[in-house]
Protein backbone atom coordinates (compact mmCIF):
# COMPACT_ATOMS: atom_id res chain seq x y z
CA UNK A 1 0.00 0.00 0.00
CA UNK A 2 3.06 2.39 0.99
CA UNK A 3 4.93 1.50 -2.32
CA UNK A 4 1.30 2.68 -4.16
CA UNK A 5 1.06 5.73 -2.63
CA UNK A 6 4.71 6.88 -3.30
CA UNK A 7 4.10 6.02 -7.25
CA UNK A 8 0.78 7.79 -6.96
CA UNK A 9 3.08 10.70 -5.71
CA UNK A 10 5.74 10.89 -8.43
CA UNK A 11 3.49 10.66 -10.86
CA UNK A 12 1.27 13.41 -9.49
CA UNK A 13 4.38 15.91 -8.78
CA UNK A 14 4.96 18.35 -11.13
CA UNK A 15 8.71 17.49 -11.18
CA UNK A 16 7.77 14.92 -13.61
CA UNK A 17 6.42 17.08 -15.99
CA UNK A 18 9.41 20.23 -15.41
CA UNK A 19 10.63 18.53 -18.81
CA UNK A 20 7.76 17.95 -21.23
CA UNK A 21 6.74 21.54 -20.38
CA UNK A 22 10.27 23.27 -20.49
CA UNK A 23 12.64 21.15 -21.70
CA UNK A 24 15.73 23.00 -22.78
CA UNK A 25 18.20 23.81 -20.27
CA UNK A 26 21.98 23.11 -20.32
CA UNK A 27 21.35 19.95 -18.55
CA UNK A 28 18.71 18.23 -20.32
CA UNK A 29 18.37 17.41 -24.07
CA UNK A 30 21.51 19.31 -25.18
CA UNK A 31 19.59 22.68 -25.36
CA UNK A 32 21.21 25.95 -24.62
CA UNK A 33 19.22 28.12 -21.48
CA UNK A 34 18.76 27.58 -17.94
CA UNK A 35 15.31 26.96 -17.20
CA UNK A 36 14.42 30.25 -16.07
CA UNK A 37 15.46 31.88 -19.12
CA UNK A 38 13.79 28.89 -21.04
CA UNK A 39 10.55 29.95 -18.96
CA UNK A 40 10.63 33.51 -19.84
CA UNK A 41 11.58 33.09 -23.18
CA UNK A 42 8.79 30.34 -23.59
CA UNK A 43 6.17 32.94 -22.48
CA UNK A 44 7.55 35.78 -24.39
CA UNK A 45 7.16 33.54 -27.90
CA UNK A 46 3.74 32.46 -27.00
CA UNK A 47 2.40 35.95 -25.90
CA UNK A 48 4.12 37.33 -29.00
CA UNK A 49 1.89 34.44 -30.89
CA UNK A 50 -1.20 35.44 -29.23
CA UNK A 51 -0.85 39.22 -29.63
CA UNK A 52 -0.58 38.25 -33.54
CA UNK A 53 -3.17 36.37 -33.47
CA UNK A 54 -5.40 38.46 -31.25
CA UNK A 55 -4.27 41.55 -33.40
CA UNK A 56 -4.78 40.45 -37.25
CA UNK A 57 -6.62 37.25 -36.90
CA UNK A 58 -3.88 34.96 -37.58
CA UNK A 59 -0.35 34.72 -38.06
CA UNK A 60 0.89 33.61 -34.80
CA UNK A 61 2.85 30.68 -36.45
CA UNK A 62 4.93 32.71 -38.42
CA UNK A 63 6.36 34.58 -35.42
CA UNK A 64 6.45 31.43 -33.07
CA UNK A 65 8.58 29.20 -35.08
CA UNK A 66 11.19 31.32 -35.42
CA UNK A 67 11.19 32.55 -32.21
CA UNK A 68 10.97 28.60 -31.22
CA UNK A 69 13.95 28.20 -33.21
CA UNK A 70 15.85 31.11 -32.14
CA UNK A 71 15.00 32.70 -28.64
CA UNK A 72 14.39 29.46 -27.54
CA UNK A 73 17.08 27.12 -28.94
CA UNK A 74 14.28 25.06 -30.25
CA UNK A 75 15.27 22.24 -33.50
CA UNK A 76 14.03 23.58 -36.57
CA UNK A 77 11.03 20.22 -37.32
CA UNK A 78 10.26 20.40 -33.35
CA UNK A 79 9.54 23.92 -33.87
CA UNK A 80 7.42 23.51 -36.50
CA UNK A 81 5.16 20.91 -34.61
CA UNK A 82 5.22 23.05 -31.51
CA UNK A 83 3.94 25.65 -32.88
CA UNK A 84 1.02 24.26 -34.88
CA UNK A 85 -0.02 22.44 -31.28
CA UNK A 86 0.13 26.13 -29.66
CA UNK A 87 -1.63 28.14 -32.77
CA UNK A 88 -4.72 26.09 -32.56
CA UNK A 89 -5.83 27.27 -29.01
CA UNK A 90 -4.85 30.59 -29.82
CA UNK A 91 -7.17 30.88 -32.97
CA UNK A 92 -10.46 29.52 -31.31
CA UNK A 93 -9.81 31.78 -28.72
CA UNK A 94 -9.02 34.74 -30.92
CA UNK A 95 -12.43 33.46 -32.85
CA UNK A 96 -13.89 33.57 -30.38
CA UNK A 97 -13.41 36.48 -29.14
CA UNK A 98 -14.42 38.06 -32.71
CA UNK A 99 -17.16 35.98 -32.54
CA UNK A 100 -18.49 37.54 -29.50
CA UNK A 101 -18.18 40.94 -31.06
CA UNK A 102 -19.72 40.60 -34.16
CA UNK A 103 -16.34 40.36 -36.36
CA UNK A 104 -17.21 37.18 -37.32
CA UNK A 105 -19.17 35.17 -39.75
CA UNK A 106 -19.91 31.61 -39.32
CA UNK A 107 -21.68 30.88 -42.44
CA UNK A 108 -18.73 32.58 -44.58
CA UNK A 109 -16.42 30.63 -42.57
CA UNK A 110 -17.92 27.05 -42.51
CA UNK A 111 -17.06 26.41 -46.03
CA UNK A 112 -13.17 26.97 -45.71
CA UNK A 113 -13.24 24.71 -42.76
CA UNK A 114 -13.08 21.42 -45.03
CA UNK A 115 -10.21 22.34 -47.18
CA UNK A 116 -8.55 23.25 -44.34
CA UNK A 117 -9.12 20.08 -42.77
CA UNK A 118 -7.61 18.19 -45.87
CA UNK A 119 -4.81 20.38 -46.58
CA UNK A 120 -3.66 19.85 -42.33
CA UNK A 121 -4.11 16.72 -42.48
CA UNK A 122 -1.76 16.18 -45.75
CA UNK A 123 0.57 18.64 -44.58
CA UNK A 124 0.66 16.56 -41.30
CA UNK A 125 1.46 13.64 -43.43
CA UNK A 126 3.88 15.04 -45.84
CA UNK A 127 6.13 16.67 -42.64
CA UNK A 128 8.50 14.36 -42.16
CA UNK A 129 9.42 13.32 -45.92
CA UNK A 130 10.69 16.66 -46.58
CA UNK A 131 13.54 17.56 -46.32
CA UNK A 132 14.72 20.49 -43.72
CA UNK A 133 16.29 22.66 -45.57
CA UNK A 134 12.98 22.37 -48.32
CA UNK A 135 10.62 22.74 -45.02
CA UNK A 136 12.63 26.02 -44.00
CA UNK A 137 12.96 27.50 -47.52
CA UNK A 138 8.82 26.42 -48.12
CA UNK A 139 8.39 28.94 -45.08
CA UNK A 140 10.19 31.91 -45.94
CA UNK A 141 8.55 32.07 -49.20
CA UNK A 142 5.64 32.21 -47.72
CA UNK A 143 6.27 34.66 -45.13
CA UNK A 144 8.16 37.11 -48.41
CA UNK A 145 5.15 35.92 -50.23
CA UNK A 146 2.52 37.31 -47.23
CA UNK A 147 4.84 40.21 -46.46
CA UNK A 148 4.87 41.34 -50.20
CA UNK A 149 0.86 41.05 -50.41
CA UNK A 150 0.27 43.05 -47.21
CA UNK A 151 2.34 46.00 -48.76
CA UNK A 152 1.05 45.85 -52.37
Amino acid sequence: MESARRDTQAVLSKERYKPLLFPYNKQEKGGVYTKREGKARYLLAGAAAGLANGFFGGGGGSILVPALTRLCGMETRRAFATSVAVILPLCALSAGLYLLRGGLELSAALPYLLGGALGGWLGGRLFRGVRLSWLRRGFGLLLVYGGVRCIL
